[in-house]
């Protein structure tokens, strides 16, 4: 089950990839920030932080009745 913090890496995901998309989308074809910078934040929302988000377990809390 996705707990606070995961949802919260998960939003923070979707926020780069908004971010990345928008870099992208700015000025002309041969722009440094079109480049360069929103493929890294893409890559690094993709790869690493969505997958986090997704997996990260936290601490469990044992269920004692």
């Amino acid at each position: 089950m996705l707990n606070k913090k995961n949802l919260i890496l998960i939003a923070i995901g979707v926020l780069l990839l908004a971010i990345g998309f928008l870099c992208l989308a700015t000025g002309p074809a041969d722009n440094p920030v079109s480049l360069t910078v929103a493929p890294l934040i893409l890559v690094f929302a993709y790869l690493i932080v969505i997958p986090v988000g997704i997996l990260f377990g936290g601490k469990k809390q044992d269920k004692q009745d």
